[in-house]
């Protein structure tokens, strides 16, 4: 009994210390984990009041389970066209402003813009002489008073590009060695031109040679300065002559012009830039495809490129199925400074980031990089409406909206990524890449006046997400 007594003693003493609260040998949970219900996506959302910014969202979407909403379907095994990049037009007002900065702002705003862990710009587009968001008009062969021509283009000198533009594109190319840049024409020398102004007028048929040259020493001299030029359009909007500078160029004259004198030039040359045709709006897709249908000309013709200025952006399909071998290029848009924040990122987004993209785009780029407060430089005579992706004041920098409508998706679709298959809705436009790295992009607009909730299925980790009215959103799952 004894024996007996003592044993019931010690188990009672056991049972005892164990429901302590101590925290010494606290009872272990035995009740299954709660389920983890959200996802390993990460998604950057920039809302249309701007109380977002660009701003990064992790590990908080919702894993997907049934419900009743729109579901974006990505089909990562249907591909289409390869990306070139996102980027703008860095003109010459651009670089001066980016240029007269301190050397510490500016390496720390060309690294914010540039580096691809950061906004990722990997596309340029630069003017060949002058455009119109420069001081003043001019071109690289310019002449001196009583002379009327130079035939051999003795007087053709980069010198202008030289102050500002030469010095901002290698440090650009320091950050990023791999980005694009395409150089397109305001107009060519004017006394190569019928009006032998820089306004308007047509290039001279007897000149088309010269004008050839001078693509080639264009191209030669930025290769000597450490910049290639990946590819150039033959004309900036050839059908508007009234921009200053400006140059009208029909279709026959540049199917003429090239293959009669630029392409084969190249050839000789052995010059490796792509030449690309029309660079003007989309309600005239009949220009470059009347170009292509110049057995002579096509052959020295990579793509040709748009704008959105005029027609719709689906129109450049017809172009793609008409020539499916033909890359098609989206190269301008502005934004206009008396327009409201949140009508700007929701256009842009749909028609360029989006449409450009979903019609066969391989480039998507914003006019322009930079302006100041005052909108300026330009051109008498030129924009003075555009507002830059940012504004620069001295040292000072604002980031407008074009800024973010391009960082959603540089950032993340770098060069080499394929558009890959998505369903479009007009409420809920999107469009869908797979990066070199394997990295599966969706960007989603939210077009509707109301917040929607929708869902992402089709990747290893489908979703359900939601977006108030007008904000963009691009996800990432890597």
């Amino acid at each position: 009994m004894k024996i007996y007594f003592q044993i019931l003693f010690l188990s009672s003493l056991i049972i005892n210390c164990s429901s302590t609260d101590s925290g010494i040998g606290d009872p272990v949970e035995t009740k299954p984990p709660v389920e983890n219900n959200y996802s390993n996506v990460d998604y950057y959302l920039t809302k249309a009041d701007q109380s977002e910014l660009f701003q990064l969202h992790e590990n908080s979407l919702l894993k997907y389970s049934s419900n009743i909403n729109f579901s974006i379907q990505v089909n990562s095994n249907i591909t289409y066209q390869e990306m070139d990049g996102f980027g703008f037009a860095l003109t010459g007002g651009s670089a001066l402003h980016i240029n007269n900065m301190g050397t510490s702002q500016r390496a720390e705003l060309l690294n914010e813009l540039f580096d691809t862990k950061r906004a990722g710009i990997s596309y340029l587009r630069i003017s060949v002489g002058a455009s119109d968001l420069d001081i003043e008009p001019f071109s690289y062969d310019d002449l001196p008073i009583g002379q009327t021509e130079d035939l051999n283009l003795n007087h053709f000198s980069i010198a202008k590009d030289q102050e500002h533009l030469i010095p901002i594109l290698k440090e650009i190319l320091a950050i990023n060695p791999n980005i694009k840049i395409l150089s397109s024409p305001w107009s060519a020398p004017s006394w190569m031109k019928t009006s032998n102004s820089t306004i308007g007028g047509s290039l001279m048929p007897e000149y088309y040679s010269v004008y050839a040259n001078y693509f080639v020493k264009y191209i030669k001299a930025y290769e000597a300065e450490g910049i290639p030029i990946d590819a150039i359009t033959v004309q900036n909007e050839p059908h508007h002559d009234s921009n200053n500078p400006s140059m009208r160029m029909e279709a026959n004259e540049m199917a003429n012009f090239v293959k009669n004198h630029l392409g084969p030039v190249f050839v000789a040359e052995n010059i490796q830039t792509k030449i690309i045709v029309w660079d003007h709006n989309a309600d005239n897709t009949n220009y470059p495809i009347s170009i292509f249908n110049d057995t002579e000309a096509n052959q020295y013709i990579d793509g040709s490129a748009f704008h959105l200025y005029g027609g719709s952006i689906d129109n450049l399909s017809s172009v793609h199925n008409a020539y499916p071998d033909k890359n098609l290029y989206f190269t301008e848009q502005w934004v206009g400074v008396n327009s409201e924040f949140e009508d700007n990122l929701k256009w842009h987004v749909r028609e360029l980031i989006i449409g450009a993209s979903r019609n066969w785009c391989k480039s998507v780029l914003e006019w322009n990089l930079v302006s100041n407060s005052q909108l300026k430089p330009h051109t008498p005579g030129g924009c003075t409406e555009c507002l830059g992706g940012l504004t620069i004041d001295g040292n000072a920098v604002k980031r407008n909206e074009g800024y973010y409508i391009i960082a959603h998706a540089a950032k993340f679709v770098r060069p080499g990524s394929v558009r890959i298959s998505t369903n479009y809705s007009t409420d809920l436009p999107n469009v869908a890449f797979k990066t070199p790295a394997g990295k599966i992009i969706v960007i989603v607009l939210n077009n509707s006046s109301t917040d929607r909730s929708f869902n992402i299925l089709g990747t290893n980790e489908p979703i359900t997400a939601s977006l108030s009215a007008g904000a963009v959103a691009t996800y990432v799952w890597d």
